[in-house]
């Protein structure tokens, strides 16, 4: 089955994207803020925190930028007139950082100060490595200004432990830690799943160790061990840390870590640029589609 989940995600970017959609939507909220909304509730119900993202990364323009700015502000508004249990994902990029940095900033700035006076929180995500020198930096400097704002820091990069080692130094330790996603050279990026997994663990442990918070994003049986394991050992308060799942994915070890009593936040996708994201989960986890066949004929 596995040449065949691996065929239909090589053929599709000629497939009609309402085909796509079909395979996609078990990843993504929706099109529509409303959509976003409504999951969240769903999820909240089922004892999930959530964090939203506008999905927008590729932007040219500053008229692009400023409507995804725009967006986010809405989506700030929905979460706190609803009384969402959640937060907002901003990624730098879809606010311009490659355009125009100090329009970036502005942008960033203004999203802040709207989550502030809603008593919100906003993580700013972490993406390819051409990214993470700026994106750390406006993190750096915006916190200072808006502390209920955190960053993601990615294992697999080799850099990791001394970029987790320079924000506790500042004092900063509310970090998502993730393995990491973006195709990246080996000179920067670690590609065996050992490494990865044991510089995962260290930075969970450098977080405890200085006493932050830790959101754990991971899907992997392993880590969650190890870090249920570390939990344990240190006798780490269930208010120092959290599992975060993707929209979709490990459903039921999902539901059973919330059993367990832990913290769990769902990463909910939205928007109109769905087609970008969907392709790199798809391809991410190529047995989803298999998955996803089955579904459909069973359904039927």
């Amino acid at each position: 089955m596995r040449w065949f989940n691996r065929l239909v995600i090589r053929v599709m970017p000629v497939l009609p994207k309402s085909f796509v959609w079909i395979f996609s939507r078990r990843y993504i909220a929706g099109k529509t803020l409303e959509k976003a909304i409504g999951k969240s509730r769903q999820l909240n119900a089922e004892g999930c925190r959530v964090t939203l993202d506008v999905l927008g990364e590729d932007i040219f323009t500053p008229d692009e930028a400023e409507a995804e700015k725009e967006e986010c502000l809405r989506v700030l508004e929905a979460i706190h007139d609803n009384a969402i249990d959640g937060n907002l994902s901003v990624k730098l990029t879809s606010l311009g950082l490659k355009i125009d940095r100090e329009r970036c900033i502005r942008h960033m700035r203004e999203i802040l100060r709207s989550a502030s006076e809603k008593n919100l929180f906003v993580r700013i995500d972490m993406e390819d490595a051409t990214c993470t020198d700026d994106t750390l930096e406006v993190y750096t400097r915006l916190r200072e200004e808006f502390p209920r704002t955190g960053a993601v820091i990615q294992a697999y990069l080799r850099r990791s432990p001394r970029d987790v080692s320079t924000l506790i130094e500042k004092g900063i330790a509310n970090l998502r830690l993730c393995k990491g996603i973006y195709v990246e050279s080996p000179a920067i990026a670690y590609k065996k799943k050992r490494k990865i997994r044991d510089q995962f663990a260290e930075l969970i442990r450098m977080v405890f160790d200085a006493g932050g918070y830790a959101a754990i994003a991971t899907h992997d049986g392993q880590m969650i061990r190890r870090s249920l394991g570390m939990i344990a050992e240190k006798r780490i308060l269930r208010t120092r840390y959290e599992f975060q799942m993707l929209l979709g994915v490990t459903e039921k070890r999902r539901r059973e870590l919330i059993r367990q009593g832990h913290g769990m936040r769902v990463y909910v996708p939205y928007g109109e640029h769905w087609y970008g994201y969907s392709m790199r989960r798809l391809k991410e986890n190529p047995n989803m589609v298999g998955h996803i066949i089955k579904n459909l004929f069973i359904r039927g």
